[in-house]
């Protein structure tokens, strides 16, 4: 382990740790992880939807997540998406138990979500997107490396969705909880 991935582990978040520790725990014995002991009471009494972005050499390795909440807690929607992640991005091959050493982890837990009619009510740093339309949605996370303009910002996601960005699609704008 490189000492950039150590200073990380040492000063990891409660929420990455789950989340680090829930795919370690599937890539070793392949089944979920369930006896985590939990130091922040708010991730086992709320709810809400949560993304778990792993990297590997500053590059995305996977993400998933989920929009509202689909568990009974934070933490299970942590534990949920960091194996989902780990093991079904449809853009990368699963991670493997060679690599869990090189991986850095990220979770985002969503704010409300709100429709907005205007652009200028969007700011890439502060506000996740959705778009939606004709049945077709995606989501992109806010504050992303080379991301810099809301123009950019719904380009990608529309890409993502398969919508063209003159359609006119729903706007909604959510904040987040970002932990490292």
């Amino acid at each position: 382990m490189n000492e950039n991935i150590k200073k990380l582990r040492n000063n990891e978040s409660e929420c990455v740790k789950i989340a680090r520790l829930s795919v370690e725990h599937f890539a070793k014995h392949k089944k979920v992880l369930s006896d985590y002991k939990v130091n922040n009471p708010q991730f086992l009494n709320s709810k809400a939807g949560v993304f778990v972005s792993i990297h590997k050499s500053n590059q995305l390795r996977g993400c998933i997540g989920t929009i509202q909440a689909t568990k009974e807690s934070i933490v299970e929607e942590i534990i949920a998406n960091a194996i989902s992640a780990a093991n079904n991005d449809p853009r990368f091959y699963r991670v493997e138990y060679n690599e869990l050493d090189e991986l850095e982890y990220k979770v985002d837990i969503l704010g409300g979500i709100e429709e907005v009619d205007d652009t200028t009510k969007l700011d890439v740093y502060r506000y996740g997107v959705i778009v939606s339309y004709l049945g077709r949605r995606a989501l992109l996370l806010p504050n992303l490396e080379g991301i810099n303009t809301v123009e950019e910002q719904l380009s990608i996601v529309c890409k993502k969705a398969g919508i063209s960005v003159d359609s006119p699609y729903k706007l909604s704008r959510f904040e987040v909880v970002r932990y490292k």
